[in-house]
């Protein structure tokens, strides 16, 4: 497999392979079947994958975080090996840039997304997309790819990209996937490394809640289903409830009556110890 760790090489040798698409995968590294199932479908759409591997510290308002983050790049080099990476008509190959090659001027950008910046994650987490716009317009220039991936279960964090693709007028094609789960339900993610068993076990009722608050739209209020979960995850001590939210799909704002949307998801955070996971669930889309 080819591994590029400047955007010099990149580009180098982007110039040099006829593909008439590129599909891109950002990723910030400890692999796990929810990117493999990114990098499946950019290579059911593209002649070539280029897959990044970079944990960028401007999206992170929590340094604690950003240290604990899990990185090992030798087994996400394994990882992507399970990938027939030397076919010409499919091949993936890995960015591996550091920091100086992703932001070689040290210039922070401001970007203004509206509602999107201000409910949520948003909220929760200050700056935050501010510093995936950042690291995502830096990439798109790069790599200058026909379609981008990006898995639904940062469902906040593909709305932004979707704007900011606007913004600035891009080409690329945002292309949303599944959330890809756990044998327990649990929404994959590379913080579930952090987790012991006994922690995912508790994580599972996550979505198991989520659910509940799905059999149960429209035949309760609103602020009755928000009751319920709020209720559900503070009988299990180990969860700690950041947010939970039920708002229309398209806007991100919140919601009080089932009307007011034909697209309704349900949108929450959890710490479980120091791990914070979040997830999300469609309640019903006309």
């Amino acid at each position: 497999m080819l591994v590029f760790k400047t955007v010099r090489e990149l580009q180098q040798f982007l110039s040099t392979v006829a593909s008439n698409s590129i599909g891109f995968v950002p990723t910030m590294g400890a692999l796990h079947q929810g990117h493999l199932s990114l990098i499946e479908k950019s290579q059911q759409q593209n002649e070539l994958t280029v897959c990044s591997v970079f944990v960028n510290p401007t999206q992170f308002n929590n340094k604690e975080d950003l240290l604990n983050y899990p990185r090992n790049i030798s087994a996400d080099i394994q990882f992507l090996a399970c990938f027939d990476c030397d076919n010409e008509e499919k091949r993936v190959v890995l960015f591996l840039p550091s920091e100086n090659e992703i932001y070689p001027n040290k210039i922070e950008k401001n970007y203004d997304f509206g509602n999107l910046s201000l409910v949520m994650e948003a909220q929760h987490r200050p700056g935050h997309f501010n510093g995936v716009a950042m690291v995502i317009e830096r990439f798109f220039d790069i790599v200058q790819p026909t379609k981008a991936y990006f898995g639904e279960k940062d469902f906040q964090q593909l709305a932004v990209v979707r704007n900011l693709v606007k913004q600035l007028n891009l080409s690329v094609q945002i292309i949303g996937c599944p959330i890809v789960r756990e044998a327990n339900n649990l929404a994959m993610s590379s913080r579930n490394e952090r987790l012991t068993p006994e922690q995912k076990e508790q994580a599972a009722n996550i979505y198991k809640f989520l659910q509940h608050a799905k059999q149960h739209a429209k035949t309760l209020t609103v602020e009755e289903v928000k009751n319920n979960f709020v209720d559900s995850i503070k009988n299990i001590p180990t969860l700690q409830l950041e947010y939970f939210e039920i708002a229309d799909g398209n806007t991100l704002l919140s919601i009080n009556n089932w009307s007011e949307t034909n697209y309704c998801v349900a949108f929450v955070a959890v710490f479980v110890g120091n791990v914070r996971l979040i997830d999300n669930v469609t309640l019903h889309k006309d």
